[in-house]
């Protein structure tokens, strides 16, 4: 399995809306009202709001690939485009998703890797994220890869207020 990313660029739109729904859909529909979870489809991946994401130049969305098939996505964010934190000194992962079929493979490690080479490459301090409390094995995830609890934070999914914990990883 050769394991590739690629910074998205215009051309990408239709695809990145389409993977981003699809992958949001397969992991938190079942635990939503209908009517919040469409309502939020509806705003959050709209094709003129993910263009304007991916047009500033502190939000990176990057493709992978296993060899030539797309198998998933993040999303960094810098700055003051990071959606909480806003420190220079900080990355936000916003997004990592794998799509459903490449799952069980290791790619959601492999692609944490890349970032955190990237976030060194940019000389952060530290990545942060959030992740629904309600998402033990999201938790899990982050956890085994060293990553702590350090705050919560409301999250809306339409008018449903949730809550998301903020992890961090230091990074040396």
């Amino acid at each position: 399995m050769a394991l590739t990313h690629r910074k998205c660029t215009d051309t990408d739109l239709d695809t990145l809306v389409n993977i981003s729904r699809e992958t949001f859909i397969a992991a938190f529909e079942k635990d939503n009202d209908p009517k919040d979870f469409q309502e939020y489809l509806r705003k959050a991946f709209h094709p003129d709001k993910m263009a304007l994401e991916l047009h500033d130049d502190d939000s990176l969305f990057h493709f992978v690939f296993e060899d030539e098939v797309l198998v998933g996505y993040f999303k960094l964010n810098l700055n003051d485009s990071q959606t909480d934190i806003k420190d220079r000194n900080a990355l936000e992962i916003e997004r990592i998703y794998v799509l459903g079929p490449h799952q069980g493979k290791q790619i959601g490690a492999w692609m944490l890797r890349q970032i955190i080479g990237l976030a060194e490459s940019l000389n952060k301090a530290f990545i942060w994220l959030g992740v629904w409390e309600h998402n033990p094995k999201a938790i899990k995830f982050y956890q085994r890869h060293g990553f702590e609890k350090f705050a919560e934070h409301p999250y809306y999914i339409g008018t449903d207020k949730q809550t998301d914990w903020l992890l961090r990883l230091d990074l040396q």
